[in-house]
């Protein structure tokens, strides 16, 4: 599975479900993310992010973005794009 790292969990809010993020890469609603840690495995398809309490359909890298998830991630976790070398090479493509 090809996977390349585009931030990391600072924070899980419990009652809501949503981890905050701090990118290093951009990410967009509809990307398919890996969250990995001590006891994190699992992936998710992202589908609403916020920045602010503004939902947006992208966000750089150094952006702190709230995302819903389905399991419980914790600080530290590392998040994943997968198949990004797939939509790489769609874009030369274009």
């Amino acid at each position: 599975m090809a996977h390349e790292e585009v931030g990391k969990v600072s924070h899980f809010f419990t009652k809501i479900g949503v981890a905050t993020v701090i990118t290093t890469k951009k990410i967009s609603v509809g990307d398919s993310l890996y969250f990995k840690g001590a006891t994190t495995d699992f992936t998710s398809t992202l589908e609403t992010m916020q920045i602010k309490h503004e939902s947006v359909e992208s966000a750089g890298a150094g952006s702190g973005v709230g995302i819903s998830v389905a399991e419980r991630v914790r600080a530290g976790d590392i998040v994943y794009r997968l198949n990004f070398q797939r939509k790489s090479a769609r874009l030369q493509e274009s």
